[in-house]
């Protein structure tokens, strides 16, 4: 009995894995999709849904992460601050209304989440633009969101 249900399990979970995979592979960065999903436990079991809100909370934690280096940025380059001020409004935009709204729509109207996924990808690249040339200190930041903003919104896009 325990032999049996070890094995379903088992099954069960490579069949998620499988959703994984081929869900990744609708994506525009394989890659960096599966990196995400496999990171979160959450994915054994996910459907679709569930795949598109671990990688809204990915967006919310890199948009947290960023905010915590605007700050640290007001420190060491306060030359930068109107850029900064402008950024740290625009990631709040991110982590506070695109997040949430991602979260409510992805379960009712996905529409609406892929709108929010799209406008925190907007909200990063503004953002970036608002520095002299060469001078921001969130480029990495910046590009790392747009590209977990591509990939979510692909999947958002399944649900459509």
């Amino acid at each position: 009995m325990m032999k049996t249900m070890m094995m379903m399990a088992m099954m069960m979970g490579v069949a998620m894995g499988d959703i994984v995979d081929k869900t990744c592979k609708q994506t525009p960065d394989y890659s960096l999709c599966l990196s995400l999903l496999r990171s979160d436990p959450r994915s054994s079991s996910a459907d679709t849904v569930g795949l598109g809100l671990i990688l809204v909370d990915k967006i919310k934690a890199l948009g947290t992460e960023t905010l915590g280096q605007i700050n640290m940025a007001y420190k060491t380059k306060p030359m930068l601050k109107k850029p900064l001020d402008e950024c740290n409004l625009r990631y709040k935009t991110i982590v506070d209304v695109d997040v949430h709204t991602a979260i409510i729509a992805i379960r009712g109207n996905p529409k609406f989440a892929e709108g929010a996924i799209v406008d925190a990808g907007v909200e990063a690249s503004v953002c970036e633009g608002g520095f002299p040339k060469g001078q921001s200190p969130i480029t990495g930041l910046t590009q790392k969101m747009n590209k977990i903003c591509d990939v979510t919104r692909a999947i958002v896009r399944m649900l459509l």
